[in-house]
């Protein structure tokens, strides 16, 4: 049941150092990483509701969203919240992660963890320092990063800032623990997917991480996100410890003001 728990808790993982797919893909280093200002998908008031599921069994739901728009050590940053909640008789998760992301460049400022999973309780606090390339933990030493850093949370927002050409590989030295670089991203094909919330056209993503886990290489994970201007984190899917592992989308709530979109089919394909 750790399994179904450690899944739900990934969700925001794509962050990892990630493995070469096959060597015909295409590598596009260091495409998009320093996004300029504009107008993102997404916005403050965003959120997207997840069920998690072990097998076909659910297990528990999810949720990420834009909580709101902050001043951190003066710059303008979205608040965005993940937070899981579920399990079984014999074990509970209640996991919370926040990410304040700057406005500009989605560079990582400052990220908080804060778990509850069997009743161990982890919490963790990061500072990060774009301009110094550096960060600090919760006890306030300090330690070298990246100039442009990424979190769990903000490498997901800027996941979908990316044009995700299908058949190549995206790669970056981005993540805030520089040993965890370089992140690299496959994507694979479009695909149509049905979920709780509809039906989507969709692009399918290959993170595989280097060390054992939901994304490693015998794993087969995909990251299905939705193939139109939105780019919404569809599901997610993937074997562990020999048991199949999903999320699914099952309802979204658009930023006031956002561009309506193409509305998903509910109909047969």
């Amino acid at each position: 049941m750790r399994s179904a728990v450690l899944f739900a808790s990934a969700l925001l993982l794509l962050a990892p150092a990630l493995q070469v797919g096959r060597a015909a893909a295409q590598t596009v280093r260091d495409t998009v990483t320093s996004p300029r200002p504009r107008r993102w998908s997404f916005g403050v008031g965003e959120r997207l509701d997840y069920d998690v599921r072990f097998g076909g069994v659910r297990v528990g739901t999810g949720y990420i969203e834009v909580d709101g728009f902050q001043d951190v050590r003066g710059r303008d940053a979205y608040h965005t919240v993940f937070r899981v909640q579920g399990g079984t008789l014999f074990f509970k998760v209640d996991d919370r992660f926040d990410s304040w992301i700057d406005a500009s460049s989605l560079s990582s400022l400052r990220f908080k963890q804060d778990q509850n999973e069997g009743g161990r309780d982890r919490e963790r606090m990061y500072e990060i320092f774009p301009e110094r390339s550096v960060f600090t933990d919760e006890t306030g030493t300090e330690y070298p990063s990246v100039s442009e850093p990424l979190d769990e949370g903000s490498f997901l927002y800027f996941v979908r800032s990316l044009p995700l050409e299908v058949g190549r590989e995206y790669e970056f030295n981005r993540y805030f623990k520089p040993d965890r670089n370089p992140v690299r991203i496959k994507v694979l094909r479009r695909d149509r997917v049905k979920v709780p919330a509809g039906t989507f056209d969709a692009v399918v993503l290959q993170p595989v991480i280097k060390t054992k886990g939901l994304f490693s290489e015998d794993g087969h994970a995909e990251v299905l996100i939705s193939d139109d201007p939105r780019r919404l984190l569809l599901q997610m899917r993937t074997r562990f410890a020999g048991f199949r592992l999903s999320l699914h989308l099952t309802g979204y709530r658009p930023p006031p003001g956002a561009r309506p979109a193409s509305a998903p089919s509910r109909g047969r394909r």
